[in-house]
């Protein structure tokens, strides 16, 4: 919902244009800035109560969004968005909350089987957005968050039924690795860029594509949100078959892999700007996510202690969704002052990054 609507509200109540995008870029910020909270808070009081705390704060989060379109408040909107953002924060956890159920060995597959939910948010997010966004006349899109609300709660029915086997890690200075030393390791740092570096890649140009598509091209509402659908719908359907294929190739394979998937959405940037041309390259830029994020995640597992898991996946969040935050903020304003095509250009650096950490990684362990 978050990022079909914000975009194109931002727009409406933005008087700065390049702003549109800043609501979208601050739901990412509070993803970034909870992080290591997130982590922290499940580390003393388990990811049961963690993970319900977060979809109650996700659901009043998404009524102060209701509320502010209605009162046509962008500043209030922001303020949404970020607190949905923070609610995110925790659910980026089941991830590794799957993982700390079943052996090392098949953590990309649990991981994958959690991303692969992700497909249900591809149809439902759209179309709940679509359905709703007239339930209060004269405030269009206030009934998106509404009904947004809701939807966020449901989960604590099911959270319920989880039976969390929580033990409070009391790490000494002496077994505990600093930052530094857990960053200095090849395979730790490979992971951390794979992942944080996907992410950037995605969100730079998805939260630009609906101001892109609809603002710039005058391409219909209905046709952006179905690219949006099949662009997230490419970002979990690959899960069916990530997890094996890790298992099968290895980390870095999967993650050049990834990259090459990445440079056909920036190739296809070159050509004429139309639905099918944003389509096409939006499901490889889903597919592109998928194979570095899962191979990323998967390999952070491998490169942790587990009395250090919580201090090891709060710090990669907090990395990867920084850099996610600084690349969605700079997507409105790169849009505005360049093109879609400069942005897709801009986007080759980054690639470059995770081919050359994965490199070194596996030049230093044949070593």
């Amino acid at each position: 919902v978050t990022v079909f609507l914000s975009g194109i509200i931002g727009s409406q109540f933005s008087l700065i244009k390049f702003l549109a995008t800043l609501p979208m870029a601050l739901s990412i910020v509070g993803i970034a800035i909870f992080a290591m909270f997130a982590a922290k808070i499940m580390s003393i009081i388990g990811r049961r109560l963690g993970f319900i705390f977060a979809s109650i704060g996700c659901s009043l989060a998404s009524l102060i969004a209701a509320c502010s379109i209605i009162i046509e408040s962008f500043i209030l909107f922001n303020l949404g968005c970020f607190f949905i953002g923070a609610g995110v924060a925790f659910s980026h956890q089941y991830r590794f909350a799957a993982v700390e159920t079943v052996d090392k060995e098949m953590a990309p597959k649990a991981i994958s089987i959690i991303l692969l939910a992700g497909i249900g948010s591809a149809f439902i997010g759209p179309n709940l957005a679509n359905i709703s966004k007239e339930i209060i006349p004269q405030h269009l899109y206030a009934g998106s968050y509404i009904a947004l609300a809701v939807l966020t709660l449901t989960s604590t029915i099911f959270l319920f039924f989880y039976n969390d086997n929580h033990k409070k890690y009391e790490v000494t200075k002496k077994s505990s690795r600093s930052y530094i030393e857990l960053i200095s390791q090849p395979r730790f740092l490979q992971a951390l860029i794979a992942s944080a570096f996907a992410y950037a890649v995605m969100s730079f140009l998805m939260t630009a594509t609906p101001i892109s598509m609809h603002v710039m091209e005058k391409i219909s509402l209905a046709k952006t949100g179905f690219v949006i659908q099949l662009h997230i719908a490419a970002m979990f359907l690959p899960s069916l078959i990530t997890g094996n294929l890790i298992k099968k190739f290895g980390h870095s394979k999967i993650m050049y892999t990834g990259v090459v998937l990445f440079l056909i959405t920036i190739l296809l940037s070159l050509f004429e700007q139309n639905f099918l041309n944003y389509l096409i390259a939006l499901i490889f830029l889903g597919l592109g996510w998928n194979f570095l994020f899962i191979s990323g995640t998967s390999l952070l597992v491998l490169s942790y202690k587990e009395e250090e898991k919580f201090k090891a996946q709060g710090f990669n969040d907090l990395i990867v969704y920084t850099i996610q935050a600084i690349a969605s903020l700079s997507a409105g304003i790169f849009l505005t002052l360049t093109s879609w095509k400069t942005m897709n250009l801009i986007c080759l650096i980054f690639l470059a990054i995770i081919i050359l950490s994965t490199l070194r990684a596996d030049f230093i362990e044949k070593r």
